[in-house]
């Protein structure tokens, strides 16, 4: 036998919700479940027993009809039902399997309309939480905030917060401050102990664990000091000291920084060139903030090949890097001490080259880079358009050194830059380069000019070891080298010389008069360093056919010619002759080798047949000279950005 409820009979049991009043009000449902004959009495007595549903139940029963069935209603908290709460059974006919009623539509609507303000319910609660988290972390981010600081005057200083990004500088006011170079610090008499001092550098290093910070100031490249905050000294202000903690934990490594600090002496740091004494932070704030990732640390870029590879065997091995990574990030390569130290070396050469030739009584000039036809024959060069015309790039200001000897300029030299179109992909060749060249007026030989460049090496590496020893040590801890040996009087070797050396030594110099290969240099160095006692020394009297149209002949065999090239531990930096003043030998040579006398050389030999003085001179690659002198592995290392057949920026 089934049995079915009714629907008064559902209303009854959730009346007391008025949630399912209002849902069961529009709409009720057939029971969906038969019973059992033999289990309908026991169901109707049990349940008849009870008057009343408590609210628990009758959202339990409420629930149990959205889900599209029925439950019966625990016993639990039921009291009996009144004499007008009645339940009333329907039977299913012949106790065949009459189907329960299907939902009405409108049944259906309410029932997605609960489930939809249900989910509602949800999403505005969720909405509401979110909102909260959001409001509260707001909250402690204004109360921990930073502001940036807009430092305009020392005198209102105290008005400022002691920590913070600076505000960009655009040149608003002189703030009054004086800042103090990190390499003085120890002098107490400029910065007596228990003084204040303003800097600005780098952050090389931050270390901050608990209330404590340690951090590095960097100057220069290679100049540091140690600098300390404890979250305890300022027992006044508690608060600051925590944000102090909290902003120096937001530094980045490499960011330019100021700060203001107190001298404590009697300190003891290994790790900074500054060892005797350390600062006690005051105040800090960041002028530019470098990105927290950088293309590489500093800190590794300053590491030689020996620490490197010998790491590359334990748990933690330095990483090694490539100087494609180095030369795309040059800016940041330069920082490196050592290479930093190369470009201040590199100014000192310059700066030495300069001092000897005025004190020889040079005059120091600048030619065009612009010209209309080649300066040097058989070197490349870059061509360019100049309005409608073709023009190059100066391969060497040879042609306008000459000039200027013919117009009674009688010692002359210059700094400037050197183009070469050559594609070699080799460790001493750039496409640019900075020449030192001079050219002078000499009275009967050659050997005048070699005797004053002489003396210009001399002073050169005579000062680079006194004057300029913290940046050669500097260098010399990455990039070993020993200091130039070299003679006091010129050390002169000629071609016929150098040529049995070399075939002595096993060279294939095949007839004699060919160029000297890279191998012939090295090799030719080495004999030389072993037999004269120099690493620098002149090779004079090369074949006439591998030197330039101006070189003049040697008089007792015109095969020869009077030039020279001039070499460091074994690799050439100078190149070098007597020039051709005779207007009429210049233009058979001229012929001889080929070549066309345009608008450039005309002007070049006019020069000539107006008057000029025999002459000779030479020119300086820089970059090798630094290169060769540091004894480096790489000439681009020697140059602040090379340029090579692969490379045009940065």
């Amino acid at each position: 036998m089934q049995f079915l409820l009714k629907r008064q009979s559902s209303l009854a049991l959730l009346m007391t919700s008025s949630s399912a009043m209002l849902l069961l009000s529009s709409s009720t449902t057939m029971i969906r479940r038969t019973v059992a004959a033999s289990s309908s009495s026991a169901f109707i007595s049990s349940f008849s027993n009870h008057a009343a549903v408590s609210p628990t139940t009758t959202t339990t029963a409420t629930r149990s009809l959205l889900n599209g069935g029925w439950m019966i209603p625990s016993t639990r908290g039921l009291s009996s039902f009144t004499s007008s709460s009645s339940v009333r059974w329907m039977s299913g006919g012949d106790g065949g399997d009459g189907a329960a009623e299907e939902r009405t539509e409108e049944e259906k609507a309410v029932i997605k309309a609960a489930r939809e303000a249900k989910k509602a319910e949800k999403e505005r609660a969720k909405a509401e939480k979110k909102a909260k988290k959001a409001a509260q972390k707001a909250a402690e981010e204004l109360a921990n905030h930073i502001p940036d600081v807009t430092y305009l005057s020392l005198p209102d200083q105290d008005s400022y917060p002691k920590m913070g990004d600076l505000t960009r500088i655009m040149s608003r006011s002189r703030t009054s401050r004086q800042f103090a170079s990190v390499q003085t610090l120890e002098n107490q008499t400029l910065h007596p102990p228990g003084s204040t001092v303003w800097l600005r550098g780098r952050l090389h290093s931050l270390r901050v664990k608990g209330g404590s910070c340690f951090l590095v100031l960097r100057q220069d490249s290679f100049h540091t000091v140690q600098a300390t905050f404890f979250k305890d000294t300022d027992k006044d202000d508690p608060d600051g000291s925590a944000k102090m903690i909290k902003y120096l934990k937001s530094l980045t490594l490499e960011s330019v920084i100021d700060l203001q600090a107190t001298i404590i002496p009697d300190a003891t740091v290994r790790s900074c060139s500054i060892k005797t004494l350390e600062l006690s932070l005051d105040r800090i704030h960041t002028v530019s903030r470098a990105d927290p990732k950088l293309p590489f640390q500093v800190e590794d870029a300053s590491r030689s090949e020996a620490e490197v590879e010998a790491s590359q065997t334990t748990d933690r091995p330095f990483p090694r890097l490539g100087q494609e990574l180095r030369l795309d990030h040059r800016w940041l390569d330069l920082r490196v001490p050592a290479n930093n130290a190369i470009m201040r070396i590199q100014s000192a050469i310059c700066q030495l080259f300069r001092e000897s030739l005025y004190s020889q009584g040079f005059v120091e000039i600048h030619t065009p880079k612009i010209i209309a036809g080649e300066s040097e024959s058989g070197a490349g060069v870059f061509t360019t358009d100049y309005f409608g015309t073709e023009a190059c790039l100066a391969q060497s200001p040879q042609l306008f050194k000459q000039m200027a000897i013919s117009s009674d300029l009688d010692r002359v030299f210059e700094v400037g830059p050197v183009f070469r179109a050559e594609n070699s992909n080799t460790r001493r060749h750039l496409c640019e380069f900075t020449g030192l060249d001079l050219e002078m007026g000499i009275k009967d030989h050659y050997m005048e000019t070699l005797e004053v460049v002489h003396e210009m090496m001399k002073h050169i590496f005579m000062g680079l070891e006194t004057r300029f020893a913290k940046e050669l040590a500097i260098v010399r801890e990455q990039y070993h080298s020993e200091p130039l040996l070299f003679t006091d009087e010129v050390c002169v070797v000629h071609w016929e010389e150098a040529m049995a050396i070399l075939e002595e030594e096993g060279m294939d110099i095949g007839d004699g008069m060919g160029d000297l290969s890279g191998a012939m240099e090295l090799k030719l160095g080495e004999v030389v360093r072993e037999k004269y006692g120099t690493d620098f020394f002149m090779l004079d009297k090369y074949p006439s056919t591998i030197r330039p149209f101006y070189t003049m002949p040697d008089p007792e065999d015109d095969r020869y010619s009077n030039s020279y090239d001039m070499f460091i531990r074994g690799l050439e930096i100078c190149s070098g002759a007597q020039r051709c003043h005779d207007p009429e030998l210049v233009t058979k040579i001229l012929a001889k080798k080929g070549i066309e006398v345009g608008d450039g050389l005309n002007s070049y030999i006019n020069s000539f047949k107006h008057g000029v003085t025999p002459h000779a001179g030479a020119g300086i690659g820089l970059e090798r000279v630094v290169f060769l002198y540091l004894g480096l592995d790489n000439v681009r290392k020697a140059s602040m950005f090379p340029r090579d057949p692969n490379r045009c920026s940065p």
